[in-house]
């Protein structure tokens, strides 16, 4: 029998314990041995809850418990998870985590201490909920020089954009239609700024490149700037709005952005809609290779989580090498990107298009029936920092958009 652990006993640890309870037998059987829950870790109680039995607040009865082999950290936050996750390891136990902060931030040196331990630290479920991706990116695609890695690597922004998309509704409005199912957080921020889908990348482009990826020095832009027109106008020629995160190798430079985008029906992403996620990898040889799924959500995320606890079970005093070094990745300034934009300006189409391509490059003018004032336009490709400098000399653009 291998004894487990779970720290945390909230949306994700509760779906834990209700995954390995459910499906003991299988998960057992994948794990080679009866899988046993021998403790949850929370500050609160749950009378009448079956997780009573085995509910403890103390972390140091878990830590010090040789029998307990591996522990899944489903907490969330920096801390007390880096403590504890460190801690755990340091003594010899395997650790599977969900939680993107600590991964994002303290990925490396865990992934080293583990391997000095002859232990495994693994976070399958910190990318995608229950996508597959991380594993297939250090077992599978290691044939192929990665050129690319792209996503819609958050479920609240994505259901947000796809209901501004169909239903012509403002962005204030889905928020709260999204915070009323439990899609968003009472506190969005970590959603609609971007913060979530930079933690995301940063961690994949980490794994996909081998070296450490800052979070921080990300370009991070959110959605809460995108407007119902926005849509309109992309609805009329044939695009959609993703909030992307992407990280990319060209000519022995690397890019790493969150952005809202502008994509047409061509794009492998176009048709991944409400709280859906999928990543896209492109390889040298491989070519595109497409992963699609729940992204977040109780069962799907621990599901992973339980996935990655049976691989480590497989795997007690056997390392699993993963290619993530606390040497960084140096990051190349995202106004060296080229791209085409998407731009809105006040005024009138006709006498601003000849001050519009001189400035941008040829342009293509896109104008709506229902709206007087401004029009909109796509701009030849250039880089971001010809379109900050072309954009100086106007006082009347009201948005723009990357075209990807």
């Amino acid at each position: 029998m291998i004894n487990v652990a779970v720290l945390g006993y909230g949306t994700v640890g509760s779906g834990v314990v209700e995954v390995i309870n459910t499906n003991n037998d299988i998960v057992s059987k994948k794990a080679g041995d009866k899988v046993n829950i021998k403790y949850v870790l929370d500050l609160r109680d749950f009378p009448g809850d079956p997780v009573e039995e085995i509910l403890v607040h103390d972390y140091e009865v878990i830590l010090n418990d040789p029998e307990v082999e591996v522990i899944a950290e489903v907490m969330g936050g920096v801390e007390p998870a880096y403590t504890f996750v460190k801690s755990a390891l340091l003594k010899g136990k395997s650790v599977c985590t969900s939680n993107k902060e600590l991964v994002a931030k303290h990925g490396p040196e865990l992934i080293e201490i583990a391997r000095e331990h002859h232990r495994n630290f693994f976070f399958e479920a910190s990318c995608g909920g229950g996508i597959p991706i991380i594993r297939p990116l250090i077992e599978c695609i290691t044939a192929d020089d990665v050129q690319e890695i792209v996503g819609i690597l958050n479920g609240t922004t994505n259901y947000i954009l796809t209901k501004m998309s169909k239903e012509g509704l403002d962005f204030d409005t889905v928020l709260k239609e999204a915070q009323d199912l439990g899609y968003a957080e009472r506190n969005p921020a970590a959603d609609v700024e971007g913060y979530d889908a930079c933690r995301k990348i940063s961690i994949l482009a980490s794994l996909t490149y081998g070296k450490n990826v800052d979070f921080e020095e990300v370009y991070t832009e959110g959605i809460t700037k995108i407007t119902d027109v926005d849509f309109k106008y992309a609805n009329k020629i044939g695009y959609s709005v993703k909030l992307f995160g992407k990280a990319k190798k060209s000519e022995g430079k690397f890019y790493a952005y969150v952005a809202p985008v502008m994509i047409n029906a061509e794009h492998p992403l176009f048709s991944v809609n409400g709280v859906f996620n999928g990543i896209m990898v492109k390889g040298n040889v491989l070519g595109d290779v497409m992963f699609y799924g729940s992204g977040a959500g109780k069962l799907p995320t621990a599901s992973a989580v339980v996935s990655d606890m049976v691989d480590a079970i497989k795997h007690l005093n056997d390392n699993v090498a993963i290619d993530w070094s606390a040497d960084k990745l140096e990051l190349t300034d995202i106004k060296n990107s080229k791209k085409k934009f998407f731009v809105r300006m006040t005024g009138d189409a006709k006498e601003m298009e000849s001050a519009v391509k001189s400035a941008f490059g040829e342009s293509e003018i896109i104008t709506l029936d229902d709206l007087s004032g401004e029009f909109a336009f796509i701009t030849d490709i250039i880089t971001e920092e010809e379109y900050e400098k072309a954009a100086a000399g106007f006082d009347n653009i009201i948005t723009r958009i990357r075209i990807e």
